[in-house]
């Protein structure tokens, strides 16, 4: 019709023309909107008719191949419905994904294509599997499917980088995704899933976070438990047996996002669980943490010390360091093992109403104002922690060692260690570590928590800019393997201090004298420290609320390796 109008001798006819879209101009919108469905899409799908694998390009010929494309164009004459054209194409687009537990020699993306289509591979019981699940795939009704066997061409760095570093998003974006849990027998009982394999792989954590609709089935490819619901995260009974077992609440599961748990309960939750390569322990977490690291093979455990330098460099968060076992050769404050972070670390309880009114009290009759006010500006000016070519610079109050000697010998090289330690007291500890005591070499225990000693209102620094930092690479004052901070006091400028700051100040040395869990660091020649490694956790006294204890509180920098 248009064709008519057109090539019409009439003005009158060919006006008409503005009137209408060409089909050319329409097929140009559907492209654009399949464009931009296609960049979160999986860079390699199984047509689950044909069983061929099929790249971005392929699915977009397969699409205009089929006669709802040439519906979908022809249905608009005067107007585009964009609504319309992104309900057809996410619909024709939209893919599965697969969550399993690998069992040997899975289809490989060169097995595949060097027979065309799954359909053509040997008959095997891992062939079996990916064939199983482009059949669930297309009973569901989509034309698309994913498994990471064979959808990834692994030979290539980039296609697995980025296949790595998607792949949470990947799952996220899903139309479904398909949990084949090959140990448990068909009927399945309620506890199977959350005793099976799948949960002990590390892979698997962001398969179940982060999709939106999940399917589970037995090794008969039979609906766990019988539900044939249309989307087994929205089962009570399914979803509860899991929170059950990963502790953590039944909605988090359900409709999970990375910034819904912190720090400390990510690595909880991947500590029980494991991978075959050692760099998947680490690469497995990049879509839960948001991380922006770069997978690359080889590295082995140092795959992990690169994910938890990353979370202390963009979120200044320290509680990485709540740990006790082997350190990481990527830096001595870093575990070997993600496994540590399974253990519960020590969190001192909330200091808050009356308890803290009588800790106020009591430190107002004891400590005068400069006094208190001098060791909160000393805190309040500690810089976040950060990384720097594997280097931990650790803002922290020191306690330094003045004694220190065996009590004991324990199992195997393990040695009960006592210590005297300024402002703690006696404090005793168990490591490995062979810990010199023949040749002088300083010892000091430190409080990394500096968040929890500021409180609430840590936003607030004394007399001067709130913003203020330590440039830890300037020669102004300060040198980060060395012991001493060189605090530019703004207390000069105080004459006459506010109540509510020396409040505050009170508030924050009350925190500071609870029980803490602390760092145990040994200096190296040349001025930095390490952590030394102790086979559980150091929770000492704190300094409570002695005055004289108070007096010679150290807020340093120190640099570890």
């Amino acid at each position: 019709m248009l064709h008519v109008i057109e090539q019409s001798n009439d003005p009158a006819i060919r006006k008409l023309r503005k009137n209408y879209i060409s089909p050319s101009e329409t097929t140009a919108v559907i492209d654009h909107i399949i464009r931009g469905v296609l960049e979160s899409s999986p860079l390699i799908l199984i047509n689950t008719t044909t069983g061929c694998l099929c790249d971005g390009p392929e699915r977009i010929r397969t699409f205009k191949a089929d006669p709802m494309f040439k519906e979908l164009v022809s249905s608009m004459t005067t107007e585009w419905d964009n609504e319309q054209i992104l309900r057809v194409v996410t619909g024709f687009f939209g893919y599965v994904m697969f969550s399993h537990a690998w069992q040997g020699h899975e289809p490989l993306f060169q097995d595949v294509s060097a027979v065309k289509s799954v359909w053509n591979l040997p008959i095997t019981p891992l062939n079996e599997k990916l064939q199983n699940f482009c059949k669930e795939t297309r009973r569901l009704g989509h034309n698309w499917a994913w498994s990471d066997t064979c959808c990834i061409d692994k030979t290539t760095s980039a296609i697995l980088n980025q296949s790595l570093t998607s792949m949470y998003k990947w799952y996220a974006d899903s139309a479904a995704t398909l949990v084949f849990l090959a140990g448990i027998a068909h009927p399945s009982q309620p506890g199977d899933l959350t005793r099976s394999f799948w949960m002990t792989r590390a892979w698997t954590l962001q398969e179940l976070l982060a999709p939106k609709v999940m399917f589970f089935y037995d090794s008969d490819w039979k609906p766990y438990l019988g539900n044939i619901g249309v989307n087994h995260k929205e089962s009570p009974e399914i979803m509860q047996e899991l929170a059950d077992a990963i502790k953590i609440p039944r909605g988090t599961i359900v409709t999970f996002s990375p910034d819904d748990l912190g720090v400390c309960e990510k690595l909880r939750l991947a500590s029980t669980r494991n991978a075959t390569v050692k760099e998947d322990v680490a690469y497995s977490l990049i879509g839960i943490f948001k991380s922006d690291i770069r997978p690359h093979y080889g590295e082995g455990a140092d795959a992990l010390g690169h994910l938890l330098e990353e979370v202390v460099a963009r979120f200044g968060e320290v509680t990485v360091l709540a740990w006790s076992g082997k350190s990481s050769s990527y830096n001595s404050c870093l575990p070997a093992s993600i496994s540590v972070y399974n253990q519960t670390p020590y969190y001192p309880p909330s200091l808050e109403g009356e308890e803290m009114e009588t800790c106020i009290a009591e430190l107002r009759g004891k400590l005068p104002h400069l006094d208190a006010l001098g060791i909160y500006s000393q805190i309040n000016v500690l810089p976040p922690a950060r990384f720097a070519t594997r280097r931990l610079h650790l803002p922290c109050v020191v306690f330094p060692v003045r004694r220190l000697g065996i009590q004991e010998t324990r199992r195997g090289n393990e040695k009960l260690y006592r210590a005297r330690v300024s402002g703690l007291g006696r404090v005793e500890f168990t490591t490995a570590d062979d810990l010199s005591l023949h040749r002088p070499q300083k010892f000091v225990f430190a409080h990394p928590w500096i968040r929890h000693i500021r409180g609430p209102s840590d936003e607030v620094v004394l007399g001067g800019d709130p913003g203020v930092d330590i440039d830890l690479d300037s020669d102004s004052g300060f040198d980060a393997g060395s012991d001493d901070v060189v605090i530019h006091s703004p207390l000069h400028d105080v004459s006459a201090p506010r109540v509510d700051e020396y409040t505050r100040a009170l508030q924050m040395i009350a925190r500071l004298g609870q029980p803490f869990s602390a760092l145990l660091l040994v200096q190296q020649p040349n001025g930095e420290y390490k952590r030394v490694a102790t086979e559980n956790e150091i929770v000492v006294s704190g300094l409570g609320t002695d005055i004289m204890r108070s007096k010679t509180i150290q807020a340093k920098v120190l640099e570890i390796l």
